[in-house]
């Protein structure tokens, strides 16, 4: 099996960039125990707000606001879950 993207989405609000791309992978990355790649991103042109990305090597991690933590990853529909969250947490957004 090859990587098979399983999502993909680009949009934006005002001066924000939303970006979010989910990939199933025919094995782990290293540092990640599931199959997925995944990268959900808001911010502007030149400045990161929030981002869940799990690159190889690092594992899956949280960009928030200037800092950098661990994310417990459980499946793909959690993730959009708590990347909205922090989005309307940092911009103050509401979603319904």
């Amino acid at each position: 099996m090859k990587a098979k993207q399983l999502f993909y989405y680009k949009g934006r609000q005002g001066d924000l960039i939303i970006e979010m791309v989910l990939w199933q992978l025919p094995e782990p990355l290293l540092g990640s125990f599931h199959r997925f790649k995944y990268r959900l991103f808001c911010g502007e042109r030149d400045a990161c707000h929030v981002r869940y990305d799990n690159e190889t090597g690092k594992g899956d991690h949280v960009h928030f606001a200037n800092t950098e933590q661990a994310y417990r990853f459980i499946n793909p529909k959690q993730l959009v879950v708590d990347f909205w969250a922090d989005v309307a947490r940092l911009t103050a957004w509401r979603f319904l």
